[in-house]
């Protein structure tokens, strides 16, 4: 389940694809990160971590961004996994 927006055109525009969405430009960097750690979190270097303190994220809130983001992957993955909602 997606975090539903009062703004239902930019709940709809990030859904559909992010990158399309008017989103800020430190919304930007977290979507982009999202996606990373999702799809290849090895790939993640010191370089993006800079750019996450780079829109204002300290140490501690990179921690608490990257846990978030794992906790939804591991929850997606056992919901898809188990066959949850079909």
């Amino acid at each position: 389940m997606l975090f539903r927006s009062q703004d239902e055109a930019l709940y709809e525009a990030v859904r559909a694809d992010w990158r399309g969405a008017a989103l800020s430009e430190r919304e930007q960097v977290l979507a982009a990160h999202a996606e990373k750690l999702t799809r290849s979190p090895a790939s993640v270097t010191r370089a993006d971590l800079d750019g996450l303190r780079a829109v204002g994220l300290d140490d501690d809130g990179i921690v608490q961004l990257t846990a978030i983001i794992a906790l939804f992957n591991y929850l997606n993955r056992m919901a898809d996994g188990l066959g949850v909602g079909r």
